[in-house]
Formats: structure tokens, sequence, C-alpha cells
């Protein structure tokens, strides 16, 4: 697919347009289990990862669906990638499956950028992206259970990690990456040997939020063991707010205020050796629960 520059002018035209048609397909018949929602969005190229062939797209609010927020989204047609440059101002339609969970596989397609960036755009943040090999810092943390922890008492087992926040409403999101980290630490349970040696750690980016009161209920939910769950092989922790921008940082992990208490983020999860370096990482949601199991049985024990 070839991108088209036009007139701002045509764009918003159409761009009405199509709010029109999404207007009138919200007023059809009830969806089945799963339906395909088409939204117009318009927003700014952040950051472009070819690996994962998305786009980070600072947008504009979707009416009737979701706030204007940063956030990665997968690109329909990998091919238009080489056309998109950070800066650029663009038009697309949002595809995203509907299921009873909520939106789903969100792709952008029918991409028209409408004003170039400039020569001299450069993002403001440079984030770290944990490559294997490297040596996790330190990070203090206050856990679900009111108690300081930190990543250096983890050294010695093997560390599976990663970022969410309790009131996330996308369910391909921080619902997703929480109920595969259950389905793991299920799975692992059932070898004595290997569960001895691994550690599973769920760290919010929301500590204001996000109390040991709240993630403990939110951890108990997943666990499926509620008030009877004791988390000795998976925490749920927050930094404080002065250390979440250090982990933001060398983690990766974008993080943005919305409206109503929502934040737009990307997503980190990692395998983090018995010697405290990274074993690997994962900077999306398509990963599958079998393959970090045999990262995380692999490094237990070697």
């Amino acid at each position: 697919m070839r991108l088209r520059f036009t007139l701002l002018a045509l764009v918003a035209a159409m761009t009405l347009a199509l709010g029109s048609l999404v207007t009138g397909c919200h007023s059809a018949a009830k969806p089945s289990a799963v339906a395909t929602k088409h939204y117009p969005i318009r927003g700014v190229v952040v950051e472009l990862d070819a690996t994962n062939k998305s786009v980070l797209l600072k947008h504009e609010s979707i009416p009737g669906f979701m706030e204007a927020m940063t956030m990665a989204y997968r690109l329909s047609d990998p091919t238009v990638m080489s056309e998109l440059h950070p800066g650029d101002k663009i038009t697309a339609t949002l595809v995203t499956d509907q299921d009873a969970d909520g939106p789903t596989n969100m792709r952008l397609t029918d991409i028209v950028v409408i004003a170039q960036a400039r020569p001299d755009y450069k993002p403001t943040v440079q984030y770290h992206e944990p490559a294997p090999g490297d040596s996790v810092p330190d990070f203090a943390l206050l856990n679900q259970s009111d108690k300081k922890i930190s990543l250096k008492q983890f050294r010695g087992k093997v560390l599976l990690m990663t970022f969410i926040y309790t009131r996330c409403p996308l369910a391909d999101y921080c619902p997703r990456l929480s109920r595969n980290f259950a389905e793991i630490d299920k799975s692992l349970s059932t070898d004595a040997g290997v569960y001895g040696e691994t550690h599973l750690l769920s760290i919010s980016f929301d500590p204001t939020y996000d109390t040991p009161k709240v993630l403990r209920s939110y951890g108990g939910a997943y666990t499926g063991r509620y008030t009877q769950e004791q988390f000795g092989h998976w925490d749920f922790a927050a930094p404080t707010t002065d250390e979440m921008a250090k982990m933001e940082q060398f983690f990766g992990l974008g993080v943005t205020p919305g409206d109503n208490g929502t934040l737009q983020h990307s997503l980190s999860t990692l395998v983090i050796g018995k010697d405290g370096k990274v074993v690997a990482f994962y900077p999306t949601n398509d990963w599958t629960t079998d393959e970090v199991i045999a990262q995380i049985r692999k490094a237990a024990t070697a």
C-alpha cells in the first residue's frame, strides 16, 4: 500500500465521513461474540519499531472509544514503515476486534500522511532497550504485603518480571499479561525443583493508586486464591514515584498520564537470570507462555 499525501482539508472531510460510518455501525444490530470495529484516528508518529512492525502514535481522542494517548499499534501493511518518520502527522483507520473482555488485536490501516516531520525532529526522551546480557540495576519497591523489596534480593533465582497497572482497561495489555503470568505460575508449580529456583514479579507504574491493599486484591484475583494467597512465588509491587522514572527509562517503558485515571503505556516483560542479567526481553504482548516457560526452565537449570 502506498501512502497518499493529501491536503489537510480533504483529510478532515474524509475523517468526518468515516466518523459518520462508524456511528452508523454502532446503531446496527447487536454484534456477535467477536466483532470487528473501525475507528478513524489521527496523531503524530513518535517512534517506529521495524522488528515488531508497529508504530508508537501520539493520537487524539477517539470519540466513544478511547481518550487521547500515546500507544504502540501494529501496522496491517508493514511495507508502509519505510515511508513513515518520527514527527509525521497521519490519519488512519484503527481496526480492533471486540469480545466480552474488550478491544483486542488493534492495528492500523489506510494510513495517510498529512504533514511531514521536521528534518531536525528528535524524540524528547531516549529509552534504553534491554538486551540479553545487560546487568539490571537495583530498584526499591513496596509489595502487596506493605513490605520493602528490591530487585537485588531475587539474585540467585530466575526472575520473570513485567509492568502493569491495575486499572488498565485494555484486555490485550495488562490483563493479558497478568493472565499469562498466572498460567506460567501454575505451570512452574508442577516442578518443585524449578519452582524453587524462580520468582515472578508484576510491577505497577501507577504507585499512587496501586497501593499494597489494591495490589493484594488484584494479585489474589489472578492467582485464583484471593484472600488466601500468600504471594510466596509471585509478588505485586510498585516503586516510589521518583524511582519509577528511572525504571521506565531502563526497561524501555513509556508511560503517559491520560484522562480519568488512565495511563497510556508501552509493554516490557523480561526474564532475568540468577546473575541479575537479562536473559530475554519482550517489548510486546505477542509472546506465548510456552516460549517464556522454556526460557525460564533453561535459565533455572543452567
